[in-house]
Parts: C-alpha cells; structure tokens; sequence
C-alpha cells in the first residue's frame, strides 16, 4: 500500500457520504449500541482506543449464560448448550486468528498487567551481566510500573536496568533502524526488550518483526503489550517469531470494560520445562485436573499459564465481538483503518495547516487506528467543546487529543464532522 491515500482536495460531507456508501464494512456499525449525544442522536465515537462499543449480540450471550447459571447452578459446567468447563476454548481459535497464531500459543485469561507479570515470571530471567530490559520511553505507565518492579524483585535496580527508548530531537515517533541500532549496541546487557505493539500515545505501530529479529540476533528475549495492537493491526506473531505477548479486550476487542484480557506464548516455549512459572489449577493437565494431584502438571501450550478457572459472563459478552471480527476478516480492517486515519489526516491538514501537529507517524502502515493531535494551549477547551458536540475522543496532557476511527463502527461521516468542529472551534479559539 502506498504511505499515501489520495483524497479530494477540498473534500466536503457529500464526499464522506460517498466513500461511506462505498464500504463494503459499513453494515457493522448497526451491530454495535452508540452513547447518545445531547441532540438525542448517536454520538461520534471516536474512542475505541479507550472502550469499544458494545455489540447488539453481547447481551443476548450474556443473558444465555445468566439463564444457565439461574436454571443449572453448578451443573452449568458440564451441561447446558456452552458448557463452562471448556467455555473458554470456544474463544481460542478466533483469538489465534488475530494474533496471526496457532491455537495452541494464545489463551484467554486474567487481565492485561497480570498477564505481563506472568510472562516475565517465565520469560525475564536476569544474569548478573544481561538484566535489563528495553522499554519505549512513552509506555503506558502500567508497563513502566510493571517492568520496573520485575527488575527490582530480581534485586536489580530499575533505574540501570530498565532502558527507555526516546525520539530523536525534534522527533515524535522512534524509528526502527534506531531500535535496531541500540539493540545491536547493548544487545548483550538486555534479557528483554519489551514495547507496545502500538504506543498508546502517538498509535505509531512498531514493526515487531524487525524488532523481533534484532533482538534474537543479540540473544534478548522479545515480547510485546498487544492493548492497542490486538483487533488493530493484522498480526503475524507466530511467523515473526515473538517470544510472549499480552493484551486486554476492551478497546479494539470491544470485550467491555475490564474484559478478560490473553496471552501469546510461541509454540517453542509452549513445553520447555526449564522455563519456571506461577502455577495454578486451570493450567493444570485437563485429564487429572479434578484427581486433584499434588504436582503440577502443565497443559502443553499458552494454556499451562492459567491460573484460575476464568469469568464466564466476560468471555460471553467478548464471544460476540469476536464473532464480528471473524466475519469482517482483519484484512479488511486494516484496510479500512488506514483509509480512514488517512482520510481524518488529510482533512486536518487541508482545514488547520497552522494550528495542529499531528504527533503520529505520517505513513498510515505505521499508526493504528488512531491519530495523536497536538493542540497547542486551546486543546483543553476544544477537546470540552468537541465532547458538548456530541464528539467522543480523548485527551491527554499536557496538550494531546487522540482519535481513534475504528473501521468495525465508525464512519467517512463521523471523521469528517469530527474535523469540521475542531477547525471550527481552533479558528475561533487559536
């Protein structure tokens, strides 16, 4: 695909109507539910990045595991049309096909930070002369969080052992060939090298797979936190060669807040039994589980890493959004993805050449679905005026709004009134 998406000079709402009309994804939106805005129609809701929309489906699969629970009690483990002891592994292969895996390397379990620090039980294991771990320095703090306190609990400090990644001067975004170039340098002090698969803040899309390749050249583990990539990007974990990676379900997965997040662990590692980790019973051998044995006996796969039996109601209402995207096919979705932020970035650019920069990477295959605006000292009161406009986004300070058109539910239509408002108010406000 090209880095550029050519559109109409001075596109107008007539113009946006027609490329809507023109998607062969647009009957998604009527699946999902809208907030509503003050003027009682649907809001725009250009968050995703934050918590997906909920689909129409997720209440009825929902209200079918309610009802077991209600008529079965216990029994609902083993009988009912989705038993609960297996519910789980209905979601497997869906999940695979998104994280570009086999089904044996993804799991749906726990939640995204506790995911993380179970793979770093197992995948960061530091020596006294390679202990560090190599971070880009606009992580979302919980990963800052995350691997600081790892590097400590291996009595390390975290200030020597955890090594940020920054821009060049006068940059926003951090090129590859300079990851590449730092891992080359101080490949053999790292054990891992851990980044977003997408950062939260500028939706610049790393390229895992060179980075992958970097980091095995020098010896490193690699790994990545999926939260912005998962149902974003199309992945191809298993053929990049990733070691582990982690994400959550409630953004792009549309799962519902605090969703049942996941794991990938690559099939090499799936039954090494040098590799030390937290063990519980739902990770346990599936065949004597319930023989309650003493030892433990890991399931061959991301699935030995369970802890506990897992939150059916969750699952549920995350079966349906993964339904969808098996339908729409990832492919699409990321076709569409980079149409529409490429669509929004032309429209900024035409409407408020002056006024804005646009922190994200210029290229669409290098962002997620998502564009990071800087505002300048107005941002704060138009990002307030976008939201009484029925304009849902996101705002980050010191002077950030983030944009997500999600290509399951959002529209040309939505992108264009969401650039109309916002050179209407930064004219007047500027």
């Amino acid at each position: 695909m090209n880095d550029r998406i050519d559109f109409p000079m001075n596109a107008t709402e007539t113009d946006a109507a027609e490329l809507d009309a023109a998607d062969d994804l647009s009957a998604f939106r009527s699946r999902f539910h809208f907030p509503r805005a003050e003027n009682g129609g649907d809001a725009v809701y250009l968050v995703g990045h934050s918590l997906g929309l909920q689909p129409v489906a997720a209440r009825d699969y929902v209200d079918r595991e309610l009802e077991d629970w209600r008529r079965l009690g216990v029994e609902g483990h083993f009988e009912g049309d989705n038993p609960w002891m297996s519910y789980h592994e209905a979601l497997t292969d869906p999940l695979a096909r998104l994280a570009g895996a086999g089904p044996g390397e993804v799991v749906a379990m726990n939640t995204l930070t506790v995911n993380l620090h179970l793979m770093m039980v197992s995948f960061y294991r530091p020596t006294p002369g390679r202990n560090r771990i190599l971070i880009e320095g606009s992580a979302f703090p919980s990963d800052r969080y995350a691997v600081a306190s790892q590097a400590a609990w291996h009595g390390y400090d975290p200030a020597e052992s955890v090594i940020e990644l920054r821009p060049r001067e006068g940059e926003d975004t951090i090129r590859t060939s300079d990851i590449e170039d730092l891992i080359e340098r101080e490949g053999e002090t790292i054990a891992l090298v851990f980044l977003g698969g997408v950062n939260y803040l500028t939706g610049q899309a790393f390229d895992m797979e060179r980075i992958t390749r970097a980091g095995h050249r020098q010896g490193c583990v690699v790994g990545f936190d999926l939260a912005h990539a998962m149902g974003n990007l199309a992945l191809r974990l298993h053929d990049w060669d990733v070691d582990f990676a982690a994400w959550c379900s409630y953004k792009y997965l549309n799962g519902g807040p605090g969703c049942v997040g996941g794991c990938f662990v690559h099939e090499r590692h799936g039954r090494r039994d040098d590799l030390p980790r937290f063990a519980g019973w739902w990770g346990h051998d599936k065949s004597t589980r319930f023989r309650m044995p003493p030892a433990f006996e890991a399931i061959p796969g991301a699935e030995g890493w369970q802890l506990s039996n897992p939150p059916i109601l969750p699952l549920a209402a995350l079966r349906a959004s993964l339904e969808l995207f098996d339908e729409a096919g990832m492919d699409r979705l990321r076709n569409k993805s980079m149409r529409l932020t490429g669509y929004m970035e032309h429209l900024l650019r035409t409407r408020l050449p002056e006024e804005l920069s646009i922190i994200s990477p210029p290229d669409p295959v290098q962002r997620g679905c998502q564009l990071s605006i800087r505002t300048g000292p107005a941002g704060r009161r138009v990002h307030g005026i976008l939201s009484e406009h029925g304009i849902r986004c996101d705002w980050r300070e010191p002077d950030v709004i983030r944009v997500a058109p999600v290509p399951l539910y959002n529209r040309y239509t939505d992108v264009h009134r969401f650039v109309e408002v916002m050179a209407g108010e930064l004219g007047s406000v500027g």
